[in-house]
C-alpha cells in the first residue's frame, strides 16, 4: 500500500508540474518515498488542527510538491486547491506557506527547519505530551550553520522525541553536493553532535519504515536518519542531472515521464 502512495506522490508531482509549468522535480521526486512512509504509517496526525498531533516540517522547501501531494492523499488538501499550484493568488507556491492544512512552517531559507522542530520537541516535553518530530532536510542544507547550531542544542537537551532525516541526493542548485561543499564523512559528524545516526537506502521503503518507527527511538539521543536517494528517482532521464533542479518539462518529456512511472511495478 505505502509503495502505491509512493507512486501517487510522483504522479501528482509530474502532473501538477506540468500544468504549472515549475520546476523543482528532482528534488520533489527524491523525497517520495520518504514522505509516503511518513504520511501513510508514521505520523500520528489524526486532524491536523489536533494540538497532540505529531509535528512534520518540510525544512527543504522547495520539495513542497511532493508533501502537498501527500497531503491531497490525505484528504486534508482537496483537488481542487491542489491544482491551482503556483497559480495566482493560490496558498500552493514552490514553498510552504502557513496557513495551509498540515503545513507547520513556512520553509524556503534553508537552514531554518531544524531550529524550529527542536523548539517544537522541547516545547512537547514541557507539555509532558508524547507528540514527536520529524524534520526532512536537503543535504546541502547541512552547508548551513543553524542546522548543526540547532543539532548541538537538540543533543544538550536529549531531544529523543525529535528526528531528523537528510534527503542525501546529492546534488543542488549550482552543481553537486560534494564539488560544493564536501559533506563527508556526514555520519560521522551528526554523531559526534550527539546524534544517534543511520543511514540507509532512502527508496526502502520497510527499511525506512522500520528506522522510523517509535520503537526506533534512541533513549536521550535525537535521531538522524542519512537517507541516500536518488535526484529525479522514477523519471530515468532526470535522474543526476542538475538541469531538473530547476527546469520544468515540455509536453513531450512529461508524457515520457508518465508513461515510465506507470511501466514501474
Amino acid at each position: 500500500m505505502t509503495h502505491a502512495v509512493a507512486k501517487q506522490i510522483r504522479r501528482i508531482i509530474l502532473g501538477q508540474s506540468r500544468r504549472a509549468n515549475v520546476g523543482h522535480i528532482g528534488s520533489a521526486l527524491s523525497v517520495a518515498d520518504i514522505l509516503a512512509v511518513l504520511y501513510h504509517d508514521i505520523l500520528h496526525i489524526p486532524d491536523p488542527r489536533d494540538p497532540e498531533r505529531d509535528r512534520f516540517i518540510l525544512s527543504k522547501g522547495h520539495s513542497a510538491l511532493a508533501l502537498y501531494a501527500a497531503l491531497s492523499l490525505k484528504g486534508w488538501l482537496d483537488e481542487r486547491e491542489l491544482s491551482t499550484f503556483c497559480g495566482e493568488g493560490s496558498r500552493l507556491s514552490v514553498h510552504p506557506e502557513c496557513g495551509v492544512p498540515g503545513i507547520e512552517l513556512a520553509t524556503g531559507s534553508l537552514g531554518h527547519g531544524l531550529s524550529f522542530g527542536a523548539g517544537a520537541a522541547l516545547a512537547a516535553r514541557m507539555q509532558n505530551s508524547n507528540r514527536r518530530v520529524f524534520v526532512l532536510l536537503s543535504d546541502a542544507e547541512c552547508d548551513e550553520g543553524s542546522v548543526w547550531e540547532a543539532a548541538l542544542f537538540a543533543a544538550h537537551h536529549r531531544l529523543s522525541n525529535l528526528v531528523a532525516v537528510v534527503d542525501r541526493n546529492g546534488q543542488q542548485a549550482l552543481g553537486y553536493t560534494e564539488e560544493v561543499l564536501a559533506l563527508e564523512p556526514l555520519a560521522a559528524k551528526w554523531q559526534s553532535f550527539g546524534w544517534q545516526t543511520s543511514e540507509l537506502d532512502g527508496h526502502d521503503l520497510e527499511t525506512l519504515r522500520s528506522a522510523l518507527q517509535p520503537a526506533a527511538r534512541p533513549t536521550g539521543q535525537p535521531q538522524v536518519i542519512i537517507a541516500r536517494t536518488t535526484f529525479g528517482k522514477g523519471v530515468r532521464y532526470m535522474q543526476g542531472q542538475i538541469k531538473w533542479h530547476y527546469w520544468p518539462m515540455s509536453d513531450t518529456e512529461y508524457n515520457q515521464a508518465i508513461a515510465e512511472l506507470e511501466a514501474a511495478p
